[in-house]
């Protein structure tokens, strides 16, 4: 499925135009002005799967960011906007092909992060309740507690309840909203899962981070399957090859100017990993 079909930057000749006459002294930048017009790039042509790949300073998550504000998508991480970041977007312009969905959103890596800190905080503040439930098991289990007045009938059912339970049973029926600890890789890949649904289009900027290989692997199988059968359309930037090796993926090269299109097997950090294993190639021939 296509939703954005095109979008547009602002060219050279625009960029120049818009400060020709800019007297303005108190800004030591204009970003993201003066960014494209030197990678010769303004304008993009998007497939159901499409990336952005270059190294770090290229403009790939500014790019995203562009393209999320201009689109108005759904956004959970607060950025970096410099002054002139509004005024810029108003100068980009896109293409669709289809009405975006409104579910539509951007994820990027603090999202990510967000997320896992809550589940970690989540789960220690589970894991010291689990502590006052033990004492309180042992407590009401061994007590001498008597009835005597109604304002005691909580208090016997505690006691009740600890007497008829194992330990362990008593905790867990306790902590109904018991959330297991998942590992920072489980709690990423989970966010994912979770916020890429049905029918949108979704913004990832590199999704690899605090995924395991085997991780990367699961999500991007997921990303696939999620454009090919679910009407889902992709851009994201990334440097993992194992998402860059998507298939039908449209691969824009920022390390290339002007920039254009490249198989992955063609991208210089594809070729380093070839090469620094094919020189280890002895090592894994026991596996």
């Amino acid at each position: 499925m296509i939703y954005l079909r095109e979008f547009y930057l602002p060219n050279a000749e625009t960029e120049n135009d818009r400060f020709y006459n800019e007297r303005r002294t108190c800004y030591n930048t204009f970003y993201p002005y003066f960014i494209f017009p030197k990678l010769q790039l303004d304008k993009i042509i998007f497939e159901p799967l499409t990336i952005f790949y270059g190294g770090n300073g290229t403009g790939k998550s500014t790019l995203l960011n562009i393209i999320a504000e201009t689109l108005k998508l759904k956004r959970n991480a607060v950025f970096n906007k410099s002054s002139f970041f509004n005024d810029y977007i108003a100068n980009c312009k896109s293409a669709t092909s289809n009405k975006i969905p409104s579910e539509s959103r951007i994820i990027t890596s603090d999202d990510v992060f967000d997320y896992i800190l809550d589940i970690r905080t989540l789960n220690n503040g589970i894991n010291s309740k689990r502590e006052e439930l033990f004492e309180e098991y042992t407590e009401n289990k061994y007590s001498n507690f008597k009835f005597r007045t109604m304002s005691d009938l909580d208090k016997l059912k505690a006691v009740n309840k600890s007497r008829s339970k194992s330990q362990s049973k008593y905790v867990k029926s306790e902590l109904m909203d018991n959330v297991r600890e998942y590992s920072n890789g489980e709690s990423a890949f989970k966010y994912f899962t979770e916020k890429i649904n049905e029918s949108a289009l979704y913004l990832l900027d590199e999704p690899e981070n605090s995924l395991s290989p085997k991780r990367q692997i699961e999500l991007t199988k997921y990303i696939e399957d999620s454009a090919r059968f679910f009407n889902c359309q992709f851009i994201i930037s990334t440097h993992s090859p194992f998402l860059l090796s998507m298939k039908n993926a449209k691969i824009y090269n920022l390390d290339i100017i002007p920039v254009t299109t490249s198989g992955w097997t063609e991208l210089e950090n594809i070729r380093t990993y070839f090469e620094f294993f094919e020189k280890h190639r002895s090592e894994f021939v026991d596996f």
